[in-house]
């Protein structure tokens, strides 16, 4: 008797899947075990196996649709078997017949036959879409910033067809598929939905009619190099201002990495003029930034001599006058920039309250000095810090919990999130299991996230999972701040710089270094003797750094 398959809820916050890839089409046969599907969860991308033997009769749900848990995604039965009682019997309404009757309005969808139109008719056209992938766990679009390819270019599987600017990176888009690519979906510039049709590539010549009319959007970018070739014409006749030289100066063909195009851009300089040192002839970080554009420092000369005539007429003026000149620069957000600012709007209906105190840092001091004698790297105060609070929150768990809506989560393992600036915002790459390692790995994983932060190198599974944060901003020499929770971690540390300022101890009055931490609480989960006591083992760990040892 035939069964239906069920879109599986794969982890707890799960309430719906994208189907990713489909391995088996309609008629192949399906051992329990196999490997039917690829399913994207709001965690990851993972493997959907069958539990049960048969034939596959049936597909419900096209590669990149997404469908909440327990819908109807697939029919197994015996070959030939008659599947439509499995469906009308499914305890959930399969949306694959609604799908049907949406897709029923499109010219293509009525010329195949019938019930398996969506999945088998697409299987058959020689081409691959290419969808806006989710890069990151609070990605909910991503912006083309260049394109690597055009319409009716070949390409490889492992071909970079796009820089993608994310909530948190510029990250490259790898097609994984080889041929022509025959369709661009989405402008430079512009921005598209996760899983959006953003390219297709395929066979030359292959009508893609039907991948686009089943997409997430209406076509809006190169269909074809005909059609591009008239849109382009449009565009230039409305733009003729600013695309002028394009032909002369334009080098977006040229082989570089996103960061060395962005430093390129900001600097002025056009890469065609620079040499590449990496494989291939690529250009990269050191070639833009090692580049002296000696041969065309007399260029602008010509540009400089329309000015140089105002001074003329102005000396024919009896009182002189400056003139002066209103300008601005507007710049869009971006990807990340637009979800700090969700994110920390989000984080002001959390009734947060701050606690200050003062921690004498001498034996800090002390301590670090002789640890930095043998250490393999060099620990720094953020260290301390960090591994101080990671064996203060083993002691304080309620300060290491997160709120969850309707209920609160107590994490029994310490993720410490440690911000860290970049150019474009914020980013808080986790150490994980902070509280079991030593300040030596500490420090080089900080460091390491520090590096790769600037570099953009930093993938989604290095910011995601924290327990709790630290911002510090003592190496500015800031004296005091607070700083705003991180949802959903319930606490956020803000650590100042260490003061040379003069202490009472033992009744005198002499020389000492304090600093002054303030920990912001989200009052739903900590309250303030919870949140002062979690201060008073932080501060006691860091007065004798000796007891982060044992």
């Amino acid at each position: 008797m035939a069964e239906v398959v069920k879109m599986p809820k794969m982890s707890d916050t799960m309430t719906e899947g994208v189907l990713a890839k489909w391995h088996k089409k309609v008629g192949d046969k399906v051992k329990s075990g196999d490997v039917l599907a690829e399913v994207e969860t709001d965690k990851a991308t993972m493997d959907f196996e069958s539990f049960q033997d048969g034939t596959l009769l049936y597909i419900g749900v096209e590669e990149g649709k997404a469908v909440p848990v327990d819908t109807v995604i697939a029919v197994l039965g015996k070959e030939g078997e008659d599947y439509k009682t499995a469906l009308d019997g499914a305890s959930a309404p399969a949306p694959a017949p609604a799908e049907a009757k949406k897709e029923e309005k499109p010219v293509e969808d009525k010329k195949p036959a019938a019930t398996v139109a969506p999945a088998v008719d697409t299987s058959k056209i020689p081409a691959t879409v290419i969808r806006m992938p989710l890069l990151s766990d609070t990605m909910t679009e991503g912006t083309i910033q260049k394109w690597n390819f055009k319409v009716g270019d070949k390409v490889k599987a492992d071909d970079s067809l796009a820089d993608v600017e994310t909530d948190k990176a510029t990250m490259e888009v790898v097609g994984y598929e080889a041929g022509t690519l025959l369709y661009i979906g989405v402008k430079e510039g512009e921005a598209a939905k996760v899983n959006d049709i953003i390219a297709i590539v395929g066979k030359e010549g292959t009508d893609i009619t039907p991948l686009l009319q089943g997409g997430s959007e209406a076509p809006r970018g190169e269909a074809a190099p005909a059609a591009e070739a008239a849109k382009e014409e449009a565009t230039t006749s409305t733009n003729t201002t600013t695309t002028t030289s394009s032909t002369s100066t334009d080098d977006s063909r040229v082989k570089a990495s996103p960061l060395a195009r962005k430093i390129a851009k900001d600097k002025g300089i056009n890469l065609n003029d620079v040499k590449g040192s990496a494989d291939g002839g690529r250009i990269i970080k050191k070639d833009v930034e090692e580049y002296t554009p000696a041969a065309k420092a007399a260029t602008p000369a010509p540009a400089a001599a329309a000015p140089a005539e105002a001074p003329k007429a102005e000396k024919q003026v009896v009182i002189p006058q400056y003139v002066g000149q209103e300008k601005y620069t507007d710049k869009p957000l971006t990807q990340m920039r637009k979800t700090i600012t969700r994110r920390l709007t989000e984080s002001f209906v959390i009734p947060h309250f701050y606690i200050t105190i003062t921690i004498d840092m001498d034996q800090a001091v002390a301590a670090r000095n002789k640890m930095n004698e043998v250490a393999p790297v060099k620990i720094s105060f953020n260290d301390l810090v960090l591994k101080a609070c990671a064996v203060a929150l083993k002691q304080h768990p309620a300060v290491n919990s997160s709120w969850m809506g309707d209920f609160i989560r107590t994490n029994e393992h310490v993720n410490i999130g440690v911000a860290v600036a970049v150019d474009e915002g914020l980013l808080v790459p986790v150490v994980r299991f902070a509280d079991g390692k030593s300040l030596s790995v500490i420090s080089a994983e900080v460091k390491d996230f520090a590096q790769r932060a600037k570099a953009k190198k930093l993938q989604p599974s290095d910011w995601e999972g924290s327990t709790f944060t630290i911002s510090n901003l003592g190496m500015f020499g800031v004296d005091e701040f607070t700083a705003i929770i991180n949802p959903p971690d319930s606490c956020i540390l803000a650590v100042s710089g260490i003061q040379q300022v003069p202490v009472v101890k033992n009744g005198t009055v002499v020389p000492g270094n304090v600093m002054k931490v303030t920990l912001t609480c989200d009052h739903r989960v900590v309250d303030g003797a919870t949140g002062a006591a979690f201060l008073q083992t932080l501060k006691s760990l860091l007065e004798e750094p000796v007891r982060l040892l044992v």
